[in-house]
């Protein structure tokens, strides 16, 4: 049922890794994370297939990475022109699309700019503008990554993802992660988390016309709780979950999660 692929793609603007996973008639994309910029998907396919297996009877799921190389200055915006090439190529006219944090900015834009594309939405832990939160959370994280500092980059990431009940475990987890798996180069992150602090689709959201799901988490030390909140309230057609108690990793927390996203996206 799982039917794991880990696979590439040669567009004229880049390389872009991507896995693809499941067996059912609807199409899901999931868009990562800025974590995406200090590991892309590749190779990730049997683990990713694991970790969302509830996903994979109902869905054909795709993951996407940024491209691998990414020009200085990139926006979330010219992110999600690189995502639309990327279903062009792999003769995808439309899925479901559920953007978690950065991946969730991407998402946006896609739905904005190709509505056709997109027939229904999840942003997940993401925001629409960027706030005081973000601004001072990714000014920490470059500076770490200019000391090339991986272990301190997902030791707050950690200490601002969970809750008090998951962290002691997430310590331990990220502490070895940040020991080896240390990149070559933390300029594909520089890029990604810098593009996070541009992103303004906040005037534009009232154009997003499919079904959206927007969940977010009240304890969200990265973007914030709110920035769900004003989301839901400029997009038509949509519905807002907050979870209680947890916060930007609620995806990992929530025991519910994946079953909410394949009900909404059925």
């Amino acid at each position: 049922m799982l039917q794991t692929k880990n696979c590439f793609l040669n567009l004229p603007a880049g390389t872009v890794d991507y896995i693809r996973f499941g067996s059912g008639q609807k199409t899901l994309i999931m868009i990562p994370g800025v974590g995406d910029g200090l590991k892309t998907v590749k190779g990730m396919a049997l683990p990713f297939a694991f970790l969302y297996r509830s996903l994979a009877k109902n869905f054909t799921v795709y993951v996407f990475s940024r491209r691998r190389i990414l020009s200085p200055g990139m926006t979330t915006r010219d992110m999600m022109e690189d995502l639309n090439s990327s279903m062009d190529a792999l003769g995808l006219p439309s899925a479901s699309l559920v953007g978690v944090s950065q991946g969730g900015m991407i998402a946006q834009w896609l739905a904005i700019e190709h509505p056709e594309k997109v027939e229904k939405l999840v942003l997940t832990v993401t925001l629409s503008r960027p706030n005081t939160t973000l601004q001072n959370v990714i000014t920490r994280w470059l500076e770490m990554s200019d000391r090339s500092d991986y272990k301190g980059i997902m030791l707050d990431t950690a200490e601002r993802s969970y809750s008090e009940k998951r962290l002691k475990q997430a310590r331990i987890e990220y502490r070895l992660l940040g020991s080896i798996g240390k990149p070559r180069s933390f300029e594909r992150f520089q890029i990604q988390a810098a593009s996070c602090t541009t992103h303004d689709t906040y005037d534009l959201l009232d154009q997003i016309l499919c079904p959206t799901l927007v969940i977010g988490g009240k304890e969200d030390k990265i973007v914030t709780g709110q920035a769900s909140v004003e989301m839901a309230e400029r997009i038509p057609n949509c519905e807002l979950y907050m979870y209680d108690g947890l916060g930007h990793g609620l995806y990992e927390e929530a025991p519910d999660f994946l079953k909410r996203v394949s009900d909404f996206c059925k």
